[in-house]
C-alpha cells in the first residue's frame, strides 16, 4: 500500500491544495490527485523493462506524481506488437517491473500496470509481413485497413484467462494495481460495440452478451489478484466516430460493472484508434480544446459511486483544480504535461506553479517519436527519454563566460542550460523579441499555444539571471569586451526562394505571408516543398480569410514530415474550407498567371491557371552572419565555438532545443 511522503507540503499550504489531497483507489492510498496515464514510450526492449524506462518513470516519481500507470502491456500471442512493447504474457517481465515499482515507491508513488489487447487495431508485425489479426468479427478496420479473423470461442476464453494470468505477474512484480484497457476502439471496445461485434455465440448479440467478455475479464482478474490490489478499467464515452460506442450505452456498461462490485475505479478518455477521426482524440493536438473530456467524466461520475479518473489535454494546475472542485472527476491524468515537466507536482506543492514548463500539445517528440518507433522525448525537454544520459544538473567546477548569439528556442535553451550549470551567460538577439521561428508558428490558426515554447523559455531565462540583450548584434569588439570562454551560435535560418523563372505572378515566401508583410491576391497557389506545418498553416490561414487556395505538396500527402495525428486534423480543416490538395508536385515556374508544376513520379505537367499569388514554402538556409567567428585569427586563444539548431542545418524546433541543450551541457 502506498503512503504519502510525511515531509510533503500540506495541501492547505498551496494555491491548488485539492490536487495534493490523498485518495483511496480500492486498497491503494495515492498521495495526491495527479496521475501519469499509460502511454507508449518505446523504451522497452524485447518485451521487458529497461533501465531507460525505469529512469523515465523514476524522474516523474521524484517530481511528485501520486500514481503512475504503466504503458499497455501485451499478454497473449494473438496480439504481440513491436519488441519495444512490454509483454506481461511472460515471466521475464517480472524482475524489471519489480525494480521499476521499487524505484518509484521510494518517492511515494504508486504504480499500476495496464493490460492491453488491440484486437483489429494493428498494422505491423515482428517481421514486416501482414499480421494475422483477431477481433470479435471480421469487420474491416478503416484506419489500419485490415480484415481480422473472428476469434474462435475457445480463443475468447483463453484470452480472458490470459488477462488474469498476466495480472498475477504484475502482482508478483509488486505493482500496486492492475488496469484493464477497455477503450479507444481496442479489443474489449470491439466486443462491446455492435458495429464491430456480429457474433452469434454467448459473446455477441444482446447487451448482456456483448458485455460478457469485459465482465468475465474483470471478474477472473479480480479472482486472480485478490482483494489486496487495485483493479480498474480505462473506458471511452465518446469514440469521436460515427460507428463508435454510444455514450449512454457506455454509462450503462459501467453501471452494470459497478453493481458487480469488482472494480475500484473507472478512467475516462476520448477517441478511438480504429477510426481516422477518432484517433486524433487519443492524443489530442493543440487545436483541440483543453480538458474537453472532463464533461464525459462528469457524466459517468454522476452515474456511479466509484472514483472516476480523467485525462485529455489537461496541462495546467488551475484547470486540474477546477475539474476536482466541480466534482467532474476524482483524479487528473497528465501524460504530456509530465513529459514536458516531470517536476509538475512538486512545483504545485511549492507554490511555484508559474515555474511549470507547460505542454503545448504539439505532439512532435512525444507521440511523433512513438509513431516512428523512437524513444519518447519532448521538444521543450530534451531530457525526456534521455534521463540516464543527462542526469541531475551539477554546477561546473569552473565558472565560464558563455556568449549565446541568437534568441530562438535553441539559443534560449543553450543559455538556460549553461546558467543552470553555474556559468555567466550573455544572450544576444538581433530582433526586439525572443522566440525566432516560434513567433511565426504561433500566428497560424489553432497554433497560438506553440508560443508557449517562448513563454516557458523566457521565464527560465529570468529565473536563471541570464543577461539578455535585444536589438543587438555581435561584433569582434563585443567578443573582445566580454572575452567569452565559449560562444554558441544559434542564429537560425533565413528564407530563400526556389531558383525558377516566374513572370506575371507575384512570388512570396510563406514567412512574409504569416507576418502580413505582403498583400495576397484572391487566387493563391502554395508551392510546398517543406511539407510541414508551414504549408498546411498558411493554406488554413488564407482560406479562412476568404482566398481560393490550392496547396501543391512535394510529398505523398500534405504535412508528411509532421506527426500524422496533427497532420490529419489539419487536413480535415482544409477539406472543410474547400482547399484543393495536389500531391507529388514539383514547382517549375510561372508565366501569364499560369503556374507550372511537374508530377514527381510520372513527370507530367500540372498547371494551375488564373493565379494571383504564389506562396513558396521552400527550403530555408542556415544564417551565415557569424561565420567569421569560425575563421582562425592566430592572435590569441579562441573561445570554444559551437553552432546549434538551424544555424548548423535547417531542421525543427525539437533539434534546435536539443542542440542548444547538448552544447551547453558539454561546457561542464
Amino acid at each position: 500500500m502506498n503512503q504519502p511522503d510525511s515531509n510533503s507540503t500540506k495541501p492547505t499550504e498551496t494555491v491548488y491544495g485539492n490536487l495534493l489531497q490523498p485518495i483511496a483507489l480500492g486498497p491503494t492510498r495515492v498521495a495526491n490527485r495527479i496521475f501519469n496515464p499509460p502511454h507508449g514510450t518505446t523504451l522497452g526492449s524485447e518485451g521487458v523493462v529497461t533501465n531507460n524506462l525505469i529512469a523515465y518513470h523514476e524522474a516523474r516519481a521524484k517530481g511528485g506524481v501520486g500514481l503512475i500507470i504503466l504503458e499497455g502491456m501485451a499478454f497473449h500471442p494473438s496480439f504481440e506488437f513491436e519488441s519495444t512493447y512490454l509483454n506481461a504474457g511472460r515471466d521475464s517481465i517480472i524482475p524489471g517491473l519489480k525494480k521499476l515499482s521499487r524505484a518509484c515507491r521510494e518517492h511515494g508513488t504508486a504504480v499500476f500496470g495496464q493490460l492491453y489487447h488491440a484486437g483489429r487495431a494493428v498494422r505491423s508485425s515482428h517481421d514486416g509481413s501482414k499480421p494475422l489479426i483477431y477481433s470479435p468479427s471480421d469487420i474491416p478496420d478503416e484506419r489500419y485497413r485490415v480484415v481480422p479473423r473472428p476469434m474462435p470461442n475457445e480463443m475468447v476464453w483463453e484470452v480472458i484467462d490470459s488477462y488474469a494470468k498476466a495480472a498475477v505477474r504484475l502482482v508478483e512484480a509488486d505493482l500496486d494495481g492492475v488496469e484493464i484497457l477497455a477503450s479507444m476502439g481496442y479489443l474489449i471496445a470491439q466486443f462491446l460495440n455492435p458495429a464491430t461485434n456480429r457474433r452469434e455465440d454467448e459473446f455477441g448479440g444482446s447487451f448482456e452478451n456483448r458485455l460478457r467478455f469485459l465482465r468475465e475479464t474483470v471478474t477472473q482478474t479480480r479472482k486472480a489478484i485478490g482483494q489486496g490490489k487495485t483493479l480498474g478499467i480505462r473506458i471511452t464515452l465518446d469514440e469521436k466516430t460515427d460507428t463508435g460506442l454510444d455514450a449512454d450505452e457506455v454509462i450503462k456498461i459501467c453501471s452494470a460493472l459497478e453493481e458487480d462490485d469488482v472494480l475500484d475505479y473507472f478512467s475516462v478518455i476520448s477517441g478511438s484508434s480504429s477510426s481516422p477521426a477518432g484517433w486524433i482524440h487519443v492524443f489530442p493536438p493543440m487545436a483541440i480544446p483543453h480538458a474537453y473530456v472532463a464533461d464525459d467524466a462528469a457524466r459517468l461520475k454522476n452515474a456511479i459511486s466509484k472514483p472516476v479518473l480523467v485525462a485529455g489535454r489537461i496541462n495546467q494546475p488551475q484547470t486540474a483544480s477546477e475539474i476536482l472542485s466541480e466534482r467532474k472527476a476524482d483524479m487528473i491524468g497528465m501524460a504530456r504535461a509530465l513529459i514536458a515537466d516531470p517536476e509538475f507536482v512538486n512545483k504545485v506543492a511549492q507554490n511555484k506553479s508559474d515555474h511549470i514548463r507547460a505542454c503545448i500539445g504539439c505532439n512532435q517528440a512525444c507521440v511523433g517519436h512513438r509513431l516512428t518507433h523512437h524513444a519518447i522525448s519532448c521538444i521543450q525537454n530534451p531530457r525526456t527519454g534521455r534521463e540516464q544520459l543527462f542526469q541531475n544538473t551539477q554546477e561546473s567546477q569552473s565558472t565560464k563566460t558563455v556568449m549565446v548569439i541568437g534568441g530562438g528556442p535553441g539559443g534560449m535553451k543553450a543559455a538556460v542550460t549553461a546558467a543552470e550549470h553555474g556559468h555567466r551567460v550573455l544572450l544576444f538577439e538581433q530582433q526586439a523579441r525572443l522566440g525566432g521561428q516560434v513567433n511565426l508558428a504561433e500566428l497560424l490558426p489553432g497554433r497560438a499555444e506553440f508560443g508557449g515554447v517562448t513563454t516557458n523559455l523566457v521565464h527560465e531565462l529570468e529565473r536563471n539571471s541570464v543577461d539578455v540583450c535585444l536589438n543587438s548584434t555581435v561584433s569582434s569588439e563585443t567578443v573582445n569586451k566580454f572575452e567569452p570562454d565559449a560562444i554558441i551560435v544559434a542564429t537560425g535560418a533565413v528564407t530563400r526562394l526556389p531558383e525558377v523563372e516566374v513572370n506575371d505572378v507575384e512570388l512570396v515566401h510563406a514567412w512574409s505571408v504569416i507576418q502580413r508583410h505582403k498583400k495576397i491576391g484572391q487566387n493563391v497557389v502554395i508551392a510546398d516543398w517543406a511539407c510541414d506545418w508551414t504549408g498546411l498553416g498558411v493554406a488554413h490561414k488564407l482560406a479562412l480569410e476568404g482566398h481560393h487556395v490550392r496547396l501543391l505538396s512535394g510529398a505523398s500527402i500534405p504535412g508528411e514530415s509532421i506527426p500524422g495525428i496533427v497532420r490529419d486534423q489539419w487536413i480535415g480543416e482544409l477539406q472543410s474550407l474547400n482547399v484543393e490538395l495536389i500531391n507529388f508536385a514539383r514547382f517549375f515556374g510561372a508565366q501569364d498567371r499560369s503556374v507550372f508544376f511537374q508530377h514527381m513520379i510520372n513527370g507530367e505537367p500540372i498547371i494551375c491557371e488564373n493565379v494571383d499569388t504564389i506562396v513558396s514554402c521552400y527550403a530555408p538556409q542556415s544564417n551565415k552572419q557569424y561565420d567569421w567567428l569560425f575563421e582562425p585569427t592566430g592572435t590569441h586563444k579562441q573561445p570554444t565555438l559551437i553552432k546549434v539548431g538551424d544555424a548548423l542545418a535547417p531542421r525543427t524546433v525539437e533539434e534546435a532545443v536539443l542542440d542548444g541543450f547538448q552544447a551547453a551541457w558539454s561546457l561542464q
